[in-house]
């Protein structure tokens, strides 16, 4: 006979999840490391009751907002290389509503986080329950339905013994690196107070293995021939280097073969800054020698990358005549785009085959092209230095600035976390990452209000570690919250908060297609009826102080210097306040290095939309489609 133990829902939910495991390469990770929650009448009783329940078997984290729960979870799970997550809990209504933007940041960066909204009566004998959504044409629809599209599995549990299926399949998608990303099991609060007897089998320890597939045979033999017959080679890396932990295999295949290696936002890293085959991030945030090397490549290498419209310039950045594309991809889906000839597998695994392969008989690129990407590389680094020196420390920095002070006191334990803004341009361009896992970006959904949160799962993964949120003004206005969470908590972050007043990116880009930077700067109403009167009287310090922060403001380079020095020793959330120049004229970022499709007004009467109408067209002319 089976044994059985009864138990409600939630409490059987919660011994589950501890039950999990993931393993890759022999180590063994607990899948779900600690649930976040905010409780109201839809989860308080069941998903709450049991977390109390059960204390002794998973960790509870307070948060203050669904969406920074989510961010946590997502930043912990990638500082854990997707081999550990988070769980977060909400109630009905406006708490599971909030969850969107981070289901869809989670999904979009193929990062996994387990969604456990609640919903209402599944029996119905309270219905209209409060905050529930009614549509007259469907009973069964409820405000998580908008969870659907933005979840890589969804499923709502609607009777008990429901939940044996959907807790599996839900682990299964969270645990494979091709399906990953948020998984949502909605739970009706009458669902989850119900008690059944569950058999003890469903909560034994389960392992979950992450698979390395190998590729074809054939896949590989046509990858080799292709790159032996390149004249100029490029490496595309992204985030699934990262995710595959391939940042060795694929060092050991540039050395091998002097091909050069590119780097997404997300693919950072994979290779040091001053390894002799990076040549620093491509793109429309790229370094002069990633795009140069783009535009005369004749084969492409994407590894672990999606090729994005920041990565291709939107498609006007790979234009050599015969550039062919070879593409490295866990995914069948991103394998093949771009036509590309695909190689399905992990990347660890096909990169150390590749290289086998191409060693016998020996295989590397012209020392000529060598040379020429070296020469070119040592020429970007001259601009970094430039765009981070600051000669006269006595007066306010420009955001290069702060960034160059920040580089030269980081070393390799260190963690930049980024999302959103000016930031992620000038660090792609910049940024001397020291380390596989020193440059977090967030860019596939460049969600701002990610970077707090985040950096509260980093550090929650990596607690030994310094651990940097990198805001500005306009970032920190949309989600201080979790600042209670880090001081509740004690995680020891360090957020270094830039003023410049306003929406310093999009001004820029507003600029530039004709739109001349309406709606982006925070100023007082002019008589004209445009924002463009005096700076606003906001002290972001003061409020990050207020949330229970240290705080250390810095007037000048030389303040904001010892200002960095101080925070990286604290034990306790710090944060460094900074105001730049709002012009970068003496140290500035050195301007794109490629286009990007932004379109502009086809027909308008401002000189400024005119003109930009005009630029657009000739950029929009050198398109090419890759068939």
């Amino acid at each position: 006979m089976t044994s059985t133990t009864r138990l409600t829902v939630a409490q059987a939910l919660v011994r589950f999840l501890a039950a999990q495991y993931t393993e890759r390469d022999g180590e063994r990770r607990r899948l779900i490391g600690a649930t976040w929650g905010i409780f109201g009448h839809g989860n308080v009783a069941g998903v709450g009751q049991a977390l109390l329940e059960h204390a002794d078997l998973m960790p509870y984290h307070q948060g203050r907002n669904e969406q920074a729960m989510v961010h946590a979870a997502v930043g912990y799970a990638r500082q854990s290389n997707r081999l550990s997550t988070h769980a977060v809990t909400t109630s009905i209504g406006p708490g599971a509503t909030n969850l969107v933007t981070g289901a869809a940041l989670a999904t979009v960066n193929r990062l996994p986080v387990l969604l456990l909204p609640g919903d209402t009566f599944a029996s119905r004998t309270a219905d209209p329950v409060l905050q529930q959504l009614e549509l007259p044409h469907a009973g069964d629809v409820s405000v998580n339905d908008t969870l659907r599209p933005v979840s890589r599995f969804f499923d709502r549990v609607t009777r008990p013994e429901a939940l044996i299926p959907a807790a599996l399949q839900a682990m299964r998608v969270l645990t494979d690196p091709v399906e990953t990303g948020a998984v949502t099991l909605a739970l009706p609060q009458d669902v989850q107070a119900e008690a059944y007897d569950w058999p003890d089998a469903f909560f034994a320890d389960r392992i979950w293995t992450v698979r390395r597939p190998a590729p074809d045979p054939a896949e590989l033999a046509a990858a080799v021939t292709a790159i032996r017959a390149a004249r100029r080679p490029l490496v595309v890396a992204g985030g699934g280097v990262h995710h595959s932990r391939a940042e060795a295999a694929l060092a050991a295949f540039a050395e091998a073969t002097g091909i050069p290696v590119a780097a997404t936002q997300a693919g950072k890293g994979s290779l040091r800054w001053d390894h002799p085959q990076d040549v620093g991030g491509i793109g429309h945030t790229g370094t002069a020698t990633a795009d140069e090397l783009a535009r005369t490549a004749d084969l492409v290498i994407g590894v672990g990358t999606r090729y994005t419209d920041f990565t291709t310039a939107s498609h006007t950045l790979f234009t050599g005549e015969d550039v062919r594309f070879l593409n490295v991809n866990i995914a069948a889906f991103d394998a093949h785009k771009l036509a590309a000839a695909p190689l399905v597998a992990d990347a660890r695994t096909a990169l150390e085959l590749l290289t086998e392969a191409l060693a016998s008989p020996g295989h590397r690129t012209a020392d000529s092209y060598v040379t020429e990407y070296t020469e070119d590389k040592e020429r970007w680094e001259q601009r970094v230095d430039a765009a981070y020196e600051a000669e006269e420390p006595d007066v306010r920095p420009t955001q290069t600035q702060v960034l160059g002070a920040l580089d030269a006191l980081v070393d390799e334990t260190d963690v930049i976390i980024n999302a959103a803004g000016s930031l992620p341009g000038d660090l792609h361009k910049l940024w001397r990452t020291r380390s596989r896992d020193q440059y977090h970006l967030e860019y596939g959904y460049s969600c701002m209000g990610y970077e707090i949160p985040a950096a509260i799962g980093v550090k929650m993964a990596a607690p030994d570690r310094p651990v940097w949120a990198l805001v500005g003004d306009g970032t920190y206005l949309m989600m201080p919250t979790e600042i209670v969470t880090a001081v509740q908590e004690g995680v020891a972050i360090t957020l270094l908060l830039v003023q410049n007043h306003g929406y310093a990116s999009i001004g820029g880009l507003s600029e530039s297609v004709g739109g001349e930077r309406f709606g982006t700067a925070y100023r007082y109403l002019a008589d004209d009826g445009t924002f463009t009167g005096a700076p606003l009287p906001v002290d972001l310090a003061a409020n990050a102080a207020s949330l229970g922060m240290r705080v250390l403001r810095a007037k000048t380079v030389r303040e904001l210097r010892e200002a960095l020095a101080l925070a990286r020793t604290a034990d306790t959330p710090t944060c460094v306040y900074v105001e730049t120049e709002t012009a970068d004229t003496v140290s500035g970022p050195p301007p794109a290095q490629a286009w990007w499709d932004v379109p502009v007004a086809e027909t308008a009467t401002r000189p400024s939309a005119v003109k930009a109408r005009e630029l657009y067209e000739r950029h929009v002319s050198t398109r090419r489609r890759h068939l």
